[in-house]
């Protein structure tokens, strides 16, 4: 396929995308000035592992959320979530199927924090049943599953409904102002970029137990980062971070994708515990991008970096660190070292706030649904290691499919 052919204006791009984002009809409902009135908005959580609690801890601490209920496979996982939150025994729903009773509960809202696999599905359900939908990074697993979460959010807007895709980054204020002003020119012409996500082993005891009990069904299910189908594998799961940053920035997809990756360093799971990638833009515009999950033995940068480079002067980004433009038009920026929990109360605020003031234009939903294609895509190119466009990747009707038997559903 030729560069010509395949080839996206950005200018055309972004006017259709513009066009989109300014086609929904923002309408106040019922259900927002019932909120104002009444107070707390319900809240569901699907997912109890640390990063759930955590997320509902967050929900609890804005003030205008009840953390109403709970589900998760475990049983102690709910019991745990349901004391915390004070969350009487009937609104606590465990195993696989548990989270389908959650929205009969009722409840207004959910928090997805479940293994990734299971997003699309949980998503769509909970926003058939009339419930505005928050879900955790990254959406989806494959391309089916990407399509279903814009499907999801589209419909969420016909209904009224509130549906959020929680990115940190895309709530700093200096990622926010430092890419305004790249997208407004302050780079200049872009020339190339890098994208970079080194960090150690995040999982901790789940590698011994995985290692103890290979084969039982519970144990893979609660060791799902180190599973390729349950996380996406790290490109999807945890690189999602950056690649999303490298998407924000040039806001058109890549033209292709090559890359490599293998699990070298670490024995346990079947996840790559590195990637190396080129994402060809078009244009003539490439950016690199590599990624570890395995001890780096004090190498230096680590975390989670982007670079963008053009003739009038270059970005850099450091999640947590340092934002800033240097060169021409000088932006100085500043850290965010508390942006982990910052950008997730700032979301959260934002999904009270669309849901209160019936704003559900839902403008989350199509950069994060790219962001997570991105990954798909260099995933894709380096498992079968080769080339892959973006649009054989839009074409891709294959589905990741876990192996359930043996869980309780």
């Amino acid at each position: 396929m030729s560069r010509t052919s395949e080839a996206i204006s950005r200018r055309s791009f972004l006017s259709a995308t513009g066009a989109t984002a300014f086609s929904f009809t923002v309408v106040g409902s019922q259900a927002a000035r019932t909120y104002a009135a009444n107070g707390k908005i319900k809240l569901g959580l699907i997912g109890c592992g640390g990063r759930g609690v955590w997320i509902a801890d967050l929900f609890n601490q804005h003030g205008g959320y009840e953390v109403y209920a709970c589900a998760d496979y475990f049983q102690d996982r709910i019991d745990g979530c349901g004391e915390r939150f004070g969350i009487p025994k009937g609104r606590r729903f465990p195993y696989l199927g548990g989270y389908k009773g959650l929205l009969e509960c009722g409840l207004d809202a959910v928090a997805i924090e479940s293994p990734p696999y299971f997003h699309p599905q949980q998503a769509a359900d909970a926003v058939a049943a009339g419930k505005h939908t928050y879900v955790a990074k990254p959406a989806a697993v494959d391309v089916p599953g990407c399509k279903t979460i814009r499907e999801s959010g589209r419909r969420a807007s016909q209904k009224k409904l509130a549906f959020l895709v929680d990115f940190q980054t895309r709530a700093d204020p200096y990622y926010m102002e430092a890419l305004k002003r790249v997208h407004e020119g302050a780079l200049g012409d872009f020339a190339f970029g890098e994208a970079t996500y080194h960090a150690g082993i995040p999982w901790g005891g789940h590698m011994e137990a995985l290692k103890n009990n290979p084969n039982d069904p519970e144990t893979r299910l609660r060791a799902w980062g180190m599973s390729q189908v349950l996380s996406g594998d790290i490109i999807t799961e945890q690189n999602i971070h950056t690649l999303d940053v490298m998407n924000w920035i040039m806001r058109i997809p890549p033209l292709y994708a090559v890359g490599s990756g293998a699990r070298t360093v670490r024995p346990i799971g079947d996840c790559y515990d590195h990637f190396t990638c080129l994402y060809q833009y078009a244009d003539d515009v490439g950016i690199t991008f590599s990624s570890r999950q395995f001890e780096g033995f004090g190498t230096q940068p680590e975390g989670i970096r982007n670079r963008m480079f053009g003739n009038h002067g270059v970005l850099e980004t450091e999640y947590g660190g340092q934002v800033l433009i240097r060169g021409d038009n000088f932006y100085r920026g500043g850290r965010s070292p508390g942006i982990y929990k910052d950008g997730a109360v700032a979301n959260i605020a934002a999904f009270h706030k669309n849901i209160t003031e019936g704003d559900f234009a839902n403008e989350t939903v199509e950069p994060s649904v790219q962001s997570n294609l991105v990954t798909i895509l260099g995933r894709t190119a380096a498992y079968q290691n080769r080339r892959v466009t973006w649009n054989e990747l839009l074409r891709d009707t294959s589905r990741l499919e876990y192996d359930l038997s043996g869980l309780r559903t």
